[in-house]
C-alpha cells in the first residue's frame, strides 16, 4: 500500500481536495485538545494529527494540509496552541513547534512512502516527535535567549513522554486510515 491517499496520478483532485481540508480543519481543531502546564505551555493532539497526515498522505498532499493550517493562524485565526493565532505567535516562544510540525507534514510522507511496516513506520514516527520537541526547544532557546538546559527542561522534557506515546498510536492506526481514505475515494 502506498502512501498516498489516491490510486489515481492526479494529486489534487475534488475528491482529495475535501479530504485535505477536513483533515485541515481537524488540525485546526486538534490545537484545542489540550492539557494546559504551569508553565504556560500546553501539551496538545496537533502532534498526533501531524504525525497521523504525514503518515497518509503523500507529501504534497501532507504539506499543503499543514500550510493551510499555518497560513491560517499566520493571518490570525485561532488555530494555534492555547486558541492563538498570528505572526506574533509564530515568532514568540512556542512559533518553533508550529513551523516543526510543517517539516514534518514534508518529511514523513517522503521517509514513509513505501509499504506499511509497523515498525519502520514507529521509528519514524518517534523521530519525528523527537524532532518537534527539539526543534521547539531549540527556538525556546534562542527566542527566550536561555540556555539549553533552561530550555531542555521547559520545551522537551514535559512532552517527550506523550509525544512519543502518541507517535506509536499515530504508526499503529496509519494503515488503517489509509485504507479507510482509500475507500472514501472510490
Amino acid at each position: 500500500m502506498n502512501n498516498s491517499i489516491t490510486k489515481n496520478k492526479t494529486t489534487f483532485t475534488t475528491q482529495n481536495l475535501v479530504l485535505m481540508a477536513l483533515f485541515a480543519a481537524v488540525l485546526c481543531v486538534s490545537a484545542y485538545i489540550s492539557i494546559p502546564l504551569p508553565n504556560g505551555s500546553h501539551i496538545t493532539a496537533l502532534n498526533f494529527v501531524v504525525t497521523l497526515i504525514g503518515l497518509v498522505f503523500a507529501v504534497e498532499q501532507s504539506f499543503f494540509i499543514s500550510l493551510v493550517w499555518l497560513l491560517l493562524g499566520a493571518v490570525g485565526v485561532p488555530v494555534f496552541i492555547g486558541g492563538q493565532g498570528g505572526i506574533g505567535y509564530l515568532l514568540g516562544q512556542y512559533g518553533g513547534y508550529s513551523f516543526a510540525f510543517v517539516i514534518i507534514a514534508i518529511v514523513l510522507p517522503i521517509v514513509c512512502k513505501r509499504t506499511y511496516s509497523r515498525i519502520y513506520f514507529t521509528i519514524a514516527a518517534i523521530v519525528s516527535a523527537v524532532f518537534v520537541d527539539l526543534f521547539g526547544t531549540l527556538w525556546i532557546m534562542i527566542i527566550g535567549g536561555i540556555n539549553f538546559k533552561a530550555a531542555f527542561i521547559a520545551g522537551f522534557v514535559p512532552f517527550i513522554a506523550l509525544d512519543t506515546m502518541k507517535a506509536i498510536v499515530a504508526a499503529f492506526i496509519a494503515p488503517s486510515f489509509r485504507k479507510i481514505l482509500n475507500n472514501a475515494i472510490d
